[in-house]
């Protein structure tokens, strides 16, 4: 098994960059999901509210994020964390954030039609994984839903495509890590602790798919699957399932082409509802 695809998403629930190699830092890939709207009550907003985020473009430098969309002119900022900070939520975590300025809010407030904030999670903020999950006290994250890492292997696309009335590409799932090679689909549901390149990874949580993954990544457009698919086959009392969450051990460096190696295996099972 190998590394197919790496990709990174500085801003949650914007358009992904793929990467031949990903940097990781404490939170996972760097720049992942370093950036996140909210609204007026300072909740997090993502393209289960608002589809159109999918057409966004972040392109993330060392010291620069540029934005387009469609209808509107690139905005080019400086991110960071010198601005005013406040609080805001995500899920059931609430957080201590940057704003990004008045030109990103009234660019994305005028994208999307309603008002908004671009947030930065600061250097000096740590966001703590789930401890039920964390492998050590210390594991954090960025801006992503709840863990650093989404792995999904090409297999497993193959399995659920083969049962949809038309295939979707990987994007619908924003990985950051796609892997090809496994024996079986959804072999990654076994996997306990693994090795890509020189860096261990635990696999800790199965991912639960929402109604982003409904949505066409290149037009915004919305229909019934994959969730109506996966519903038969892949469900839990709490959510349908597609893809593992991984938490990496220490900072380093993947590339596209590493190898991928199992360290260990899960002793239980998922027992989804055929």
């Amino acid at each position: 098994m190998h590394v197919s695809a790496l990709n990174v998403y500085p801003v949650k629930s914007c358009a992904g960059t793929s990467l031949a190699t990903a940097e990781l830092d404490d939170r996972g890939i760097r720049h992942d999901r370093e950036f996140m709207l909210v609204d007026d009550q300072r909740r997090f907003v993502t393209q289960r509210e608002q589809p159109r985020l999918a057409l966004v473009k972040p392109v993330r430098t060392a010291t620069k994020l540029t934005l387009e969309a469609p209808g509107m002119s690139p905005l080019e900022l400086e991110p960071g964390d010198s601005r005013e900070r406040y609080k805001v939520s995500i899920w059931r975590d609430c957080v201590m954030a940057a704003d990004q300025g008045d030109l990103a809010a009234e660019w994305f407030s005028t994208y999307l039609g309603t008002s908004l904030r671009l947030v930065r999670l600061p250097d000096d903020v740590v966001r703590p994984v789930d401890q039920t999950y964390a492998t050590r006290k210390e594991d954090q994250v960025n801006f992503a839903d709840g863990y650093p890492i989404l792995l999904i292997s090409e297999e497993s696309l193959q399995d659920l495509n083969g049962r949809l009335p038309e295939p979707l590409p990987m994007n619908r799932f924003r990985p950051n890590v796609v892997v090809k090679g496994a024996e079986l689909p959804y072999a990654e549901d076994e996997w306990s602790e693994i090795r890509i390149g020189n860096l261990t990874f635990q696999v800790v949580k199965a991912c639960a798919r929402c109604v982003t993954t409904t949505t066409n990544q290149a037009t915004a457009e919305r229909g019934a699957e994959p969730l109506r698919t996966l519903t038969t086959y892949r469900h839990v009392p709490r959510g349908v399932l597609f893809g593992q969450n991984l938490i990496h051990a220490t900072p380093g460096r993947i590339n596209v082409g590493d190898s991928l190696a199992i360290k260990s295996l899960k002793r239980g099972e998922l027992h989804l509802v055929r």
